[in-house]
């Protein structure tokens, strides 16, 4: 493209940023989709005055996220990393236990484990879902146990939208007596043999970060069928404050709970849930359809009918033996470069210099996925148009 005119002025050279910067708006990873009722919601709860943490809006959250999921109890918090910290907590993980935890996830599905004072161990991943190996998992198992060691918990990811493997996870739980905690951060409204994620263990944690599925700014859930830990959840969440008349702990405490405001949001998104879900799937199979015929390029995809993903994010792998040596970073740098945000695949926790000195079970298989996958624009509200730019430049880099 040329200058707006054939003279070499600071004027016209300037003209030419911005209409470069007009011309290609910003399309972004995973956006938030505000399209319902969110603001009527929450001027509702700003005219009302439920300005504080506690109010109606909460307890509404709470019930529609407990018929949404089939999960009895709900208690929503700041952030799902909370959310992770108290199960830990009320399942009794203190110093000097162990817990495992997928390696390939974000840091804040361990991070939570050292604030108790417990060792991670990290569990590889198997190739059909990227999630947890259960055969990996069992092994650590049996070799912590050889060394006088013992699980106390595991945190089972349920990584971009898809199930675990879950039932045999679920069933090595029951076998060793270790604590089930479902990180379905990612998979709200996905679900496995139509049973939602999140609802298999002892305690599941949902997210409502900006990035997430349905947001609320920052936000996340505990969901539990035992109404005794969630009553606990909420007391912690609130300072662990006594019912006296005055100001009274027994307990520390910590100002976990999520305010009304947010949870307004939450209501205006929680019902667009399913139609949010319905989109990101149609996006990841026009992905499928289009990229997916690329030499050396292939996508997560659910490995039987069992599995239902919400496709938070659709992940793109690319094989350097057929791509000409092409990955994951020219790729993103091509489509940087054309205003389009993407981004690599999780670094395994067990690569994180932060967690060196912690125990891993590895096959392989998280590092190769982290070396070759791409993130790609999945967001509820992508366009056809915006995503046949986006294809168009991935099929651009692997032509070359």
């Amino acid at each position: 493209m040329s200058l707006p005119c054939r003279r070499d002025c600071c004027d016209c050279a300037l003209n030419y940023v911005k209409f470069r910067f007009v011309e290609k708006k910003r399309i972004y990873l995973s956006p938030p989709c505000m399209a319902g009722r969110e603001f009527a919601l929450l001027k509702r709860a700003f005219d009302s005055n439920w300005i504080a943490p506690a109010g109606p809006d909460l307890g509404a959250f709470e019930q529609a996220l407990a018929e949404y999921t089939g999960s009895q109890n709900v208690a929503v918090l700041s952030s799902g990393s909370a959310a992770i910290h108290l199960a830990l907590m009320l399942l009794g993980v203190g110093p000097g236990d162990e817990v495992a935890v997928s390696s390939f996830t974000f840091a804040a599905s361990a991070n939570p484990v050292v604030y108790q004072g417990a060792l991670p161990v990290f569990i590889d991943s198997e190739t059909d879902t990227w999630n947890i190996d259960p055969q990996l998992f069992e092994e650590a198992i049996q070799e912590r146990q050889r060394a006088g060691r013992k699980l106390k918990a595991v945190v089972a990811v349920h990584l971009y939208g898809m199930p675990c493997r879950i039932k045999e996870i679920s069933d090595l739980c029951s076998r060793y007596e270790i604590a089930l905690i479902e990180d379905a951060a990612e998979a709200l409204g996905s679900a496995f043999e139509g049973r939602r994620a999140g609802t298999f263990g002892r305690m599941g944690i949902l997210s409502f970060n900006g990035n997430k599925i349905i947001t609320t700014s920052g936000g996340g859930a505990l969901i539990s069928d035992d109404a005794d830990l969630i009553a606990r959840a909420r007391h912690l969440a609130t300072q662990a404050r006594d019912p006296a008349p005055y100001y009274q702990h027994s307990a520390i405490g910590y100002n976990y709970r999520m305010s009304n405001l947010a949870a307004a949001v939450g209501c205006g998104q929680l019902e667009q849930l399913d139609t949010f879900i319905k989109r990101r799937r149609e996006i990841a199979v026009r992905y499928q359809q289009r990229l997916g015929k690329l030499p050396g390029v292939s996508f997560l995809k659910e490995p039987s009918r069992e599995y239902f993903s919400n496709f938070w994010l659709s992940t793109m792998l690319l094989d350097p033996v057929q791509t000409g040596n092409v990955g994951w970073a020219e790729v993103m740098a091509a489509l940087e470069q054309q205003n389009i945000e993407s981004r690599p695949l999780w670094k395994p926790l067990h690569l994180q210099p932060v967690f060196k000195n912690c125990p891993a079970f590895v096959n392989g298989t998280a590092e190769g996925l982290f070396a070759r996958g791409l993130c790609l624009p999945s967001g509820s509200q992508l366009s056809e148009a915006e995503q046949d730019q986006i294809c168009e430049v991935v099929e651009t880099v692997l032509s070359r």
